[in-house]
């Protein structure tokens, strides 16, 4: 992270409670990627005495203005504070104005401009995947508050209609009437939002062929969206189990992000269809904001990296195992990711699919720096795509300076450490090793010795945890790892 000074930027997070956010990790990775000395915090607002969030406008006024009079930046706001923090603000977004909640706090010449980036970030989330909003049929299953940010984003960003399908069906003809009447200028001739009940689902169905679903949406397929909180916890089930329903649907988003996978999302990949999780639209809110307080675009590494750290905050970092040949990084990792419920990964493995050759072959062909440089390039890529995985990398991957530093990044790093006597024992009859090949054991020897000696520098140096493995069973090592790791 940049340094801390007299010149750093101050922007944050008004909330109750607060302790879990998540902004902090969008953010502070796109000012430490981009070089500015800004640092984002969240703060944690609530009356001592209740303990609750604080409630008085006085002292919402007073938060507002504070904030401001101590030079911060930009904020973000969660609930409880979207709505009631507008009366006190120098500007408001149109956009946000009319949907009567800011997220996003600008500091201007008079105070805070209020913005709304929730519903720009799942348009821009929708956009990256290539998505068409404008005349579009959409189908929105809940009527809660998320429905209802789904629901103006699709009628601003000119979806055609949208059915809001709802467990209670006078709840979805209530925010139906309201979303109706909000959007009624922009919505214009268009359909506008349906309700249908959950009981009636098959309306929807039979509608494909008459007034309700024409012709066209049937062989297009509409966009579907999950927006209850059905799949938070385990055991959930899907708000509507009808595969007829689904199968008409051309793209889906669920904008529950955790976990990774919940009972709409499955259910969709089972018949084939494109969907995401509401990861992306808690990314791509948190870059629109960035760019508001900074006035500066976010470019699509910074993006990447930024999306990367969060899939690790919420999903579980890497685990990356480095050591010399024999050390037990493959036995232990695949122990690990079977132990933690992670993927696994060995670099190795991963070159010789890419490669379509052997590890031997590449070295035949090319030698050890044209295997070096295949091997930089493959841990660059899994860097930037990789999480909650247990990573077995080369014994040699830590010789280059810019191979430690990746691996660094990609998550914490072991170093599973044998004596030369034990990995003599463990490597003297395998000949897939083009290093260690040698005309007699005490060669071999030799060899281990002084490649040991050679690298542990680049070992220890690279590594934030050392685990002796020596007279230690996979078991052992790997119960040592977990209680490092957790």
């Amino acid at each position: 992270m940049n340094k801390i000074n007299g010149k750093t930027e101050v922007i944050g997070v008004l909330g109750h409670p607060i302790e879990h956010t998540l902004s902090p990790v969008i953010h502070n990775t796109v000012s430490e990627a981009t070089g500015r000395n800004a640092v984002y915090v969240p703060f944690h607002v609530y009356d001592e005495a209740s303990k609750n969030a604080i409630s008085e406008q006085a002292e919402i006024e007073a938060l507002v203005r504070g904030a401001y009079n101590l030079g911060i930046k930009g904020l973000n706001v969660t609930v409880p504070y979207k709505s009631a923090v507008i009366p006190y603000l120098a500007d408001i977004d149109p956009l946000a104005e009319r949907i009567g909640a800011v997220n996003t706090l600008v500091r201007t010449d008079k105070g805070y401009k209020g913005y709304n980036t929730d519903m720009p970030g799942l348009y821009m989330a929708l956009q990256k995947r290539g998505i068409v909003i404008e005349g579009s049929t959409a189908v929105v299953l809940g009527a809660g508050g998320a429905a209802r940010a789904v629901i103006a984003m699709l009628l601003n960003y000119g979806a055609s209609r949208v059915y809001l399908v709802n467990r209670t069906f006078e709840k979805a003809v209530q925010l139906s009437d309201e979303m109706n009447k909000l959007f009624a200028d922009v919505i214009g001739s268009r359909s506008g939002v349906i309700p249908i009940s959950v009981d009636n689902i098959d309306s929807v169905e039979v509608s494909v062929s008459d007034s309700s679903l024409d012709k066209a949406v049937a062989e297009s397929g509409y966009l579907m969206f999950q927006c209850t909180s059905l799949g938070l916890k385990a055991g959930d089930g899907l708000l509507v189990d009808d595969d007829e329903l689904y199968k008409r649907a051309s793209y889906g988003f669920d904008l529950v992000y955790n976990p990774a996978e919940t009972p709409f999302t499955k259910k969709l990949k089972s018949l084939g269809i494109k969907c995401d999780n509401g990861l992306l639209m808690l990314l791509y809110q948190g870059i629109i904001a960035y760019q508001y307080w900074t006035e500066t675009e976010i470019g699509s590494d910074v993006v990447e990296k930024a999306k990367m750290n969060l899939c690790k905050a919420v999903y579980g970092d890497n685990l990356i195992l480095t050591g010399y040949m024999g050390a037990g990084k493959t036995t232990v990792g695949h122990a690990l990711a079977e132990k933690l419920g992670m993927d696994y990964i060995d670099i190795d493995a991963y070159i010789v699919e890419k490669e379509g050759r052997s590890i031997p072959e590449i070295f035949k062909e090319g030698g050890e720096e044209a295997f070096r440089n295949i091997e930089t390039e493959a841990i660059r890529e899994l860097g930037a795509k990789t999480y909650n995985t247990v990573i077995a990398t080369g014994g040699g991957a830590v010789l280059r300076d810019e191979n430690a530093k990746l691996l660094k990044e990609m998550g914490r790093v072991f170093y599973l450490y044998a004596s030369p006597e034990e990995t003599f024992t463990r490597v003297k009859g395998d000949t897939g090793r083009p290093l260690l090949d040698s005309d007699s054991e005490q060669q071999l020897k030799d060899k281990i010795i002084d490649m040991i000696r050679v690298r542990y520098h680049a070992y220890m140096r690279t590594a934030d945890v050392r685990i002796d493995t020596d007279g230690k069973d996979v078991e052992k090592i790997s119960e040592e790892i977990i209680s490092q790791f957790k």
